[in-house]
């Protein structure tokens, strides 16, 4: 399959780029701002993966829907506008859209799913998150992934906190909080804690390896191609 990935430049494209071959996969187009990578997706390209910065995502799926190929869109911190865009594409090709393509990752949005329909709201629901010091959106896509599952497991419209700082008052029953940390080289590191007046549960990821998210995100390319249009998830990809 010949590919495109947007934002090639960055960690998260080198190394698709380098484990593309290993898919199957081959990369024809190599986009970036930096000086020595291509402007623009070639037409022989089947399908793209975006890891670019969010202002370039309408522009470069709007090309995707002319070219009526798959598209899997990794990157985070979208506009209301700009994700409209990619829910308007949708109706006309295949795109998968996640905050994270690794399948451990997955795996805990499942669990907090569980957790959350499992323990009420006497249970406190906190989300920790850390990256590297060079990460540009706050808090994670991952983050508010699992914050949306959480909340939608226990009906929805649970008010969302993001940090906290001077005199908060009580925490509301019912809130989900989420809090970011940003230092060093860390790749990734979630935490979700239930915690009640008795006890506390606490689900935990930690990313070792960049490479994780480039295999799941590649195997969400393979598995979209030929798919009908319509906007999926990693879930859908793994049949969870």
């Amino acid at each position: 399959m010949k590919i495109a990935i947007l934002g090639a430049g960055g960690k998260m494209g080198v190394m698709l780029c380098e484990l593309s071959q290993a898919h199957l996969c081959e990369v024809v187009s190599r986009v970036d701002i930096r000086e020595g990578f291509d402007l623009d997706i070639s037409p022989e390209v089947e399908g793209v993966i975006d890891f670019s910065f969010h202002t370039a995502v309408p522009g470069f799926i709007a090309k995707a829907v002319e070219m009526e190929i798959p598209y899997v869109l990794g990157t985070t911190g979208l506009t209301d506008e700009e994700q409209k865009a990619v829910d308007e594409a949708s109706l006309k090709i295949p795109v998968v859209q996640s905050g994270n393509y690794s399948l451990g990752v997955n795996v805990l949005l499942g669990l907090v799913r569980k957790a959350a329909q499992a323990l009420d709201k006497s249970y406190d629901i906190e989300i920790v998150e850390m990256h590297h010091r060079h990460k540009k959106d706050a808090p994670s896509g991952t983050a508010l992934m699992l914050a949306k599952a959480a909340d939608e497991a226990r009906g929805g419209d649970n008010p969302f906190v993001y940090g906290r700082v001077g005199q908060t008052g009580e925490r509301p029953v019912g809130e989900i909080a989420l809090h970011s940390l940003r230092g060093g080289s860390v790749i990734g590191d979630h935490t979700v804690t239930f915690a009640s007046e008795l006890e506390r549960v606490e689900l935990v990821h930690k990313a070792q390896s960049r490479e994780a998210f480039a295999a799941g995100a590649l195997k969400a390319l393979l598995w979209a191609k030929g798919r009908k249009a319509g906007k999926y998830s990693m879930l859908d990809v793994l049949g969870m």
